[in-house]
């Protein structure tokens, strides 16, 4: 029985919100990544990545957990096919890792780790499911990482290597491509401030790591297409800037800094082909000739990965080398990560709609990440997330909002299919449709799985 199939009396969905109408059909989707879900961290010839050094680093991971054996996807991937399936997706985003692909980042592909993602892709088509691949989520194989990883030119140039290998592999089934993972959050966190691997901490000496992975992007694309891709694009993390009073200046410039390194930086060169102007932060990108074209060809759509907004203020402190301070967002409500992910669905309309404006031309947007993580039992038969329900409702209807106002969402997309490995929070953070008892594998559906899978149903075109 499929999630829309089930029977509308079923009393874990009495109180549920209503499924929100959107103005007009879009496609639905549910996302996973190759290191949260995989597992098998040594098997089938896979090399080692920055989180593998990571988790196997005492205190780095806030329960001391591996990944392993998490939703053992590696061995249980039909099931998660199943499961996209019943749900009634029409794409499935998962992540191929790199070093499942190639080891070490450089040479020739391995060939068991593109026969297990070639299994998943035609278990995918099977069941009438799109394969939405990312071709790098955030698993650095080490050797790169130690030549410099992000940092470093070269690297860009060996993913285009390996975007050729998995291309001339899957390109002839896979037609649709995310490229690089929220490359905000790998320069942000793994690189400005050391919160994620590789957990350098060089502020704004991390920026070049940014333009490195743009690079990345943009001679992977012409890769992708000639090997039949239809559809490329990269997913960017947003987040809606606020400040803490709308009528003070110094917040209002503290919502500007923010909104240029974690929005800007990131979008400026996809859309317009030019970096925002970072002097007063006496910064530039090491920008080669060539590159910004190569950065600036049209995607075939922008992809935001969305979770909540931000509120900014100005910085406290004298010699402050950074322009705001992150503060709780008034009135919130929040998820299971606290204060720094308050619940404001409207912010997800605000967000496209300024992006629509600000960029003449958008691309068709994709929503490629939005969901929530509440506390969950390990164990259990039944959970009834109702949270996640009215989380997923608000901003599901934002999209709704936002679609009116004159944005062209395409495509939104749940984080995440399974509960699964969340980097450095571990086990502790549950954003699953999917129960995953983190022992056994076993995999349970929650009552956002059927919820949201009468949302896919009553929105068909």
């Amino acid at each position: 029985m499929t999630a829309a199939e089930r029977s509308p009396s079923d009393s874990r969905l009495s109180d549920a919100p209503a499924v929100p109408i959107l103005p007009r059909p879009i496609r639905w989707s549910a996302a996973t990544a190759a290191f949260q879900i995989e597992g098998a961290r040594t098997e089938g010839g896979r090399g080692r990545s920055i989180w593998d050094e990571w988790v196997d680093t005492p205190g780095k991971v806030i329960d001391g957990s591996t990944a392993e054996p998490g939703p053992d996807s590696y061995h249980r991937w039909r099931e998660d096919v199943a499961l996209a399936g019943d749900l009634g997706l029409d794409r499935y985003r998962f992540s191929i890792s790199w070093t499942r692909v190639q080891p070490d980042g450089t040479g020739a592909a391995n060939a068991a780790g593109l026969d297990y993602y070639s299994r998943l892709v035609d278990g995918l088509l099977e069941a009438g499911v799109t394969p939405f691949p990312t071709l790098f989520h955030w698993d650095m194989p080490v050797p790169l990482n130690e030549a410099g990883g992000w940092r470093s030119r070269d690297t860009a140039a060996r993913f285009a290597d390996y975007t050729a290998l998995v291309a001339d592999r899957l390109g002839d089934r896979v037609k649709h491509w995310y490229t690089i993972n929220e490359p905000a959050m790998t320069t942000l966190q793994g690189y400005a401030t050391g919160e994620l691997a590789p957990g350098e901490i060089l502020i704004f000496d991390a920026l070049p790591t940014a333009h490195h992975q743009l690079l990345a992007h943009g001679l992977a694309m012409p890769v992708l297409r000639e090997r039949g891709a239809e559809a490329v694009g990269l997913a960017n993390n947003h987040t809606h800037v606020r400040p803490l009073r709308a009528d003070d200046p110094a917040d209002v410039a503290a919502v500007a800094a923010y909104d240029l390194i974690h929005n800007r930086i990131f979008a400026d060169p996809i859309l317009t082909g030019e970096y925002p102007d970072m002097s007063a932060y006496d910064r530039s990108m090491p920008v080669r000739d060539g590159d910004m074209a190569l950065i600036s060809a049209r995607p075939d759509f922008y992809a935001v990965n969305f979770y909540n907004p931000t509120t900014v203020t100005a910085p406290t402190g004298e010699g402050n080398p950074i322009p705001f301070d992150i503060v709780p967002t008034p009135g919130a409500p929040v998820t299971g990560f606290g204060d720094d992910w308050p619940i404001v669905p409207g912010a997800l309309r605000d967000l496209l709609v300024d992006l629509t404006e600000r960029y003449p031309g958008l691309p068709p947007l994709i929503i490629s990440e939005n969901g929530a993580s509440f506390p969950e039992p390990d164990r259990a038969k039944v959970i009834c997330d109702a949270d996640r329900i009215s989380y997923l409702a608000g901003h599901i209807g934002a999209v709704g909002e936002a679609i009116e106002a004159g944005a062209d969402v395409q495509e939104y997309t749940v984080w995440s299919l399974l509960d699964n490995f969340e980097w450095a929070d571990g086990f502790t953070q549950r954003f699953g449709l999917v129960h995953v008892d983190f022992e056994t594998a076993t995999r349970t559906p929650k009552t956002s799985y059927d919820w949201y899978g009468r949302v896919i149903a009553e929105n068909r075109a």
